[in-house]
């Protein structure tokens, strides 16, 4: 089943009746729920999980935007401008934790200027080939990059992602020096990937791991210590020869600064029962996501330690945002 229908029928599971709303909040006004992605995305498919939760249980109609460009930049900056009400969310992922690491135009501190209402999911990176490349295993990847580099590309998703942090560490544990060439999302790269246009693409299982069912594409590894639960049989990129290569896409939801603190916990909780409804982890589950329950406190320490990890390893390759 196409992952679209999977999450639309995990959405219809919540179909419960509503909760009364409780305080002035959300008072009757429409919320919006910011995602600074194309439809069709994970960073979509959860908006649209949080929005459907919010409706059910508040009472009130949320509706998600998707305000994309700039890399998730213009979707940022609408909830980053917006009034700390509770009337405004951000459904958005790892790109808003290291975004003002790898954009110039992203000057706000996202551990300072947003609130973090927690993590609901994650998904770990998978490396994947072209279908028509004879290439099978890393090793030979490598090999062959390394004797032909010119005939070697790797392919980003998006600026800021979890997939670009991937893709350098890559490049400097192996010595390779290829050009990489960057998308508006998972869809496009995957099309050229499948087109024979760029040989290499490192992304979200979400994205990545159905497109291999035909063999247009190719898995060579997945970023995980051990082998995932999400593809049993897919080595990882340890057992490929990187030892300790670990990364992960996540997803969570932010609001403006100084957003009151029991909004904050509503939202937290309500994506934390959400996260432990059985049908909707496994039908999630079914879509190579995670699924993740977090506190806020949690998801901060979560979230500030990756913002360290990935400024270290910008750093030792010193790279300068575009």
């Amino acid at each position: 089943m196409h992952r679209r229908h999977v999450i639309g029928a995990a959405l219809g599971l919540l179909a419960a009746p509503a909760v009364h709303a409780q305080d002035a909040w959300p008072g009757g006004r429409p919320l919006r729920v910011i995602c600074p992605w194309p439809p069709g995305a994970a960073n979509d498919a959860l908006a649209r999980l949080l929005a459907q939760r919010l409706n059910e249980t508040l009472g009130a109609q949320a509706v998600v935007e998707n305000r994309t460009g700039g890399a998730g930049l213009v979707g940022t900056n609408a909830v980053l401008q917006a009034a700390p009400d509770g009337y405004t969310l951000l459904a958005s992922a790892f790109n808003t934790a290291v975004m003002p690491l790898v954009l110039k135009g992203a000057t706000f501190n996202p551990e300072k200027d947003l609130e973090v209402l927690g993590r609901w999911a994650q998904a770990p990176l998978v490396m994947v080939i072209g279908g028509t490349r004879p290439q099978r295993t890393l090793p030979e990847v490598v090999a062959a990059a390394k004797a032909r580099p010119k005939d070697w590309t790797i392919a980003i998703s998006s600026l800021g992602a979890a997939s670009h942090l991937a893709t350098i560490e890559f490049l400097r544990r192996t010595g390779l020096d290829l050009d990489l060439v960057s998308y508006r999302g998972t869809q496009p790269a995957l099309t050229d990937l499948m087109a024979g246009n760029v040989p290499l693409l490192i992304d979200n299982s979400f994205g990545v791991l159905p497109a291999t069912a035909d063999g247009r594409v190719r898995a060579l590894g997945i970023a995980t210590r051990q082998r995932s639960a999400l593809a049993p049989d897919l080595p990882t990129l340890a057992e490929a020869g990187l030892p300790g290569f670990e990364f992960q896409s996540w997803y969570g939801a932010w609001a403006p600064k100084g957003t009151p603190a029991a909004i904050q916990d509503r939202v937290n909780a309500l994506m934390r029962e959400t996260m432990r409804d059985p049908a909707i982890a496994q039908r999630l589950t079914g879509q190579v996501l995670e699924p993740v329950t977090e506190s806020i406190a949690e998801a901060r320490r979560f979230i500030a330690a990756e913002i360290a990890r990935a400024g270290e390893l910008l750093r030792s390759v010193n790279y300068q945002p575009e």
